[in-house]
């Protein structure tokens, strides 16, 4: 018999279509002891965060996004440069970290956003290479 979710203080995400997503929210539900905050990432709110990554304006702030995300959902952001050449911003890595709960739309649309916004703002991806020490001024 399956019990209802948890009353929470906040909105969460509606779950998936069965089969469609790998996200084990019910794992997370039914766990009394786990951390809920990334069912706070609800439609409307992936909408937004997708649309702020994209006119992340520098560096910096890209990091402030990531370390928010952290804090405020659990999500743990790494973006580094790929193992062979990074010619485009395909050459980077970006990873989600698999988080229970973390729709599977969501860890592919993040990163994609993010790849959108180094190519609208190169000086983006120029200062990832150089805190990597790939420009060789350091």
């Amino acid at each position: 018999m399956l019990t209802p979710p948890p009353t929470l203080p906040f909105p969460i995400r509606k779950e998936c279509p069965p089969g469609a997503c790998d996200c084990r929210r019910e794992l997370l539900l039914d766990d009394p002891h786990a951390d809920l905050r990334v069912l706070r990432l609800t439609k409307e709110e992936e909408k937004r965060l997708i649309e702020r990554i994209e006119t992340i304006a520098s560096y910096a702030e890209l990091l402030r996004i990531g370390q928010r995300l952290e804090e405020q959902l659990g999500i743990r952001l790494t973006i580094a440069p790929g193992p062979n050449e990074v010619r485009t911003v395909r050459g980077f890595v970006i990873d989600i970290a698999t988080v229970p709960g973390l729709c599977r739309k969501t860890r592919q649309a993040i990163p994609a956003a993010i790849r959108r916004c180094l190519e609208n703002r190169p000086e983006i991806a120029f200062a990832i290479l150089d805190a990597h020490d790939l420009l060789g001024q350091g």
